[in-house]
């Protein structure tokens, strides 16, 4: 099956260019104009990714994200027309895996696409059965796409999974932001400090809702390294 990409945006010139730059790509596109059309085409044409625009009639972007990621964990990329930094700061809170600011680069939206599906894409079952990661009550199997502290399950979407699994592979480490922002989004791609801030904020959020007392440690001026990961 191709890939199908949902394109949200009540602009006609900006569906126009980026349907033409992501059918060029070879991907199948699909098209919404406002927050209800892009819930009920992400329901009936489950699309293998959704760029979706901020400001939308009907149901806004941040809308139509939180209702989404309710039942789903389709990579989300936002467009967004203003320079609010708090837009793409909430957008990424709520479980977006990217943003970009209009007026875009049609190549590097491609390109976005791209590296979003690659680290999205289903995990190769590793040819050995050791593909479990642990740090104190907390662990990550990759093969499954499953978190567990002290057994309980943390739901972790495609980037907060791949990000602790690459803190989580040399726990005593300390990564800087820009060493994260490599290995999760590849050396090609520009991504800023606040994405990778935004996921580890979530992160931390979940854990501590199951009771993670020390996931993530700050190392101020330095950058990540696991915590303990003990049970409170």
């Amino acid at each position: 099956m191709p890939t199908r990409i949902l394109i949200v945006d009540d602009d006609p010139d900006i569906l126009e260019v980026t349907g033409m730059a992501v059918a060029k790509a070879g991907y199948e596109t699909e098209f919404a104009t406002d927050g209800l059309a892009a819930l009920r085409a992400c329901r009936e044409g489950r699309p293998d990714l959704i760029v979706l625009d901020i400001g939308l009639p009907e149901k806004d972007g941040l809308e139509v994200c939180r209702e989404i990621r309710k039942s789903s964990e389709v990579p989300i990329l936002f467009l967004t027309a203003r320079d609010e930094e708090i837009d793409r700061i909430l957008g990424l809170e709520l479980g977006a895996d990217d943003y970009m600011t209009k007026p875009f680069s049609p190549r590097e939206l491609v390109a976005r696409i791209r590296a979003i599906l690659k680290r999205s894409a289903p995990v190769q079952p590793a040819p050995q059965p050791e593909a479990v990661l642990r740090q104190g009550d907390l662990s990550l199997e990759a093969e499954r796409h499953l978190c567990l502290f002290a057994e309980a399950p943390v739901a972790l979407t495609a980037s907060e999974f791949r990000l602790l699994a690459t803190l989580m592979a040399r726990p005593d480490h300390v990564m800087s932001r820009a060493q994260l922002i490599d290995a999760l989004y590849g050396y090609n791609i520009h991504v800023s400090d606040r994405t990778i801030d935004s996921h580890i904020r979530n992160i931390r959020a979940k854990l501590a809702q199951v009771g993670c007392a020390e996931g993530i440690v700050t190392v101020h001026g330095i950058g990540l390294r696991m915590g303990a990961c003990l049970k409170a």
